[in-house]
This record gives structure tokens, sequence and C-alpha cells, in this order.
């Protein structure tokens, strides 16, 4: 830069061009009245409609769009509460207890004429079968969230549904060897124990090739149905999946400067400013 050619970009043979003259018709462009900006420029707290959308895009949960994404996961709910059955019925053969028999020639009978035993076995398995439902939708509640609505309901109720007859094999499977050992061993008059079973529940065959339970082994499928379905009526959020509240977030932070404006050209009967 010189005295001669203050500019350091514009080449020294270059002459000065004036501005450009401005016609009468000519208007500066409007300024938008709900964001005070004009056209083509961006005030603070704006971005383009690309940005935005992307931003928006990255600011939303994921929505569950691909079927294939959501039998998955159902189906990994299935198979993780059929492994919690497992220790239910664990549960519930301690819990119940065993009833008293006496071997006959005939076979075992009862060692007491109405016996409470399979009673309260019967209902040691349908409470912990309710309990187990609640648990099941309340956990499934927060570990899909992102899966909230009829794909998480489907996959508690199934998840319920199958392990329900898992606990109950496990449970009335403990001491039944020896049961029957026994039963078949044992001299008439001996007394000895049944393992725990149920009375009021089992499972039917449609078809001869799909099983459907029946009795109070539904009852771990009606807990988590009931548990979902109040959560879901208890949510705040429409979507049953959490969402940014309006003032959690903006398109730009607050620290964001916003773009200058360009200078307006000067008059045409302005004076050019001295140089050097």
């Amino acid at each position: 830069m010189s005295p001669d050619n203050p500019d350091r970009e514009r080449p020294v043979d270059e002459p000065d061009q004036s501005a450009r003259p401005r016609t009468p018709d000519a208007r500066p462009p409007e300024a938008d009245p709900s964001t005070g900006t004009a056209p083509g420029e961006f005030g603070p707290g704006h971005l383009p409609a690309s940005a935005a959308y992307q931003s928006s895009l990255e600011l939303r949960f994921d929505e569950p769009r691909r079927p294939l994404r959501a039998l998955a996961a159902v189906l990994a709910a299935v198979l993780a509460l059929a492994a919690l059955g497992v220790p239910l019925g664990l549960l519930w053969a301690a819990l119940a207890p065993d009833t008293p028999v006496l071997k006959t020639a005939e076979g075992a009978i009862y060692a007491e004429p109405q016996p409470e035993q399979p009673i309260a076995a019967d209902g040691w398995f349908s409470l912990l079968g309710l309990a187990f439902g609640l648990l099941v939708a309340l956990a499934l509640w927060f570990v899909l969230r992102r899966r909230r609505g009829p794909v998480g309901l489907l996959a508690a109720v199934l998840g319920a549904l199958v392990a329900a007859p898992v606990a109950w094999q496990v449970g009335r499977r403990i001491g039944l060897a020896t049961f029957e050992k026994l039963l078949a061993t044992a001299p008439a008059g001996q007394a000895f124990s049944k393992p725990a079973d149920l009375r009021a529940g089992g499972v039917d065959w449609l078809l001869g090739v799909l099983p459907v339970p029946h009795g109070n082994l539904l009852l771990p499928a009606f807990g988590a149905a009931v548990m979902y379905t109040l959560l879901a009526g208890w949510s705040r959020w429409p979507g049953l999946r959490p969402e940014p509240e309006p003032g959690e977030f903006s398109w730009v932070s607050a620290g964001t400067p916003a773009p200058p404006a360009a200078p307006e050209p000067p008059a045409p009967d302005a004076a050019e400013p001295p140089r050097g």
C-alpha cells in the first residue's frame, strides 16, 4: 500500500471506479418484520434452511422407522425375559410348600383329607407372576425408551407370556425325579412329599403344535400389560419418548455473533474520501 495506491489488492494501473448511481425507483430490500433481517441475510438465531433441518434431525430422538429393527428388539426382549423365567421358577419352588403324600397299592394319595399345600402353590405362583409382570413392564419402559408404544407393549406381554411356562416347568421339576423314584420303589404305607405344581394353570396345545397357556400362567402377561398401559397414560410426552423442552435448545447459541450486514452504497453526490 502506498499513497498512490491505498488499496493493496488493486493494481496501480487500474483507474478509480465511482459508485454506481442509485436510481430513484431502487429500494433497499425490505426487512422481515418478524426477524428484522433482509432477504438473504441471517440475523441472530437463524440458520439456512438446510442447516436448520440438519440441526433438527440431530436434536430429535431416533424414531423406529425400520420394522426389522423393531422385530429384533421384540425378539431380544422375549428371549431375555424367557431366561428370567428360570430364577422365577426357582424362587417359586423355594416358597411353595411340598404336599405330603402316602404310598398305597394304587399309587400316591394325599396324606391329609383336604391339603392346603396345592392351593398355596397356586397362590405363590400367582403373586410372583403378577409381580414379575409389573417389574417387566417397568424395566422395558426405561430400557426400550426409544421403542415405547406398541413395540414396547408387545415385547413386555410376549416376554412375560413366555417366561411364565418356563418358570412353571423349572419350579415343578425340582424334586420331581426323587418323587417319581419313591413313587415307583417305596413300599405301601410310606409317606413322602410331592413337589409344588399348578392346578389352576397349564398349557393347552392348539392343533397339536401351538402352545396356549391358560389359568394363572396368564397373570405375568396381564400384569405387564396393565403396568405398561398405566405408564403410557401417565407419560407427559405425547409420543411417549422423551422430547427436548422448548426452552432447552436454540438453533444458534447465544454467543454466536450475527454476520455483518453489507454496507450500503454511497449516494451519487457523496464526496469521495481523500486518498493518501
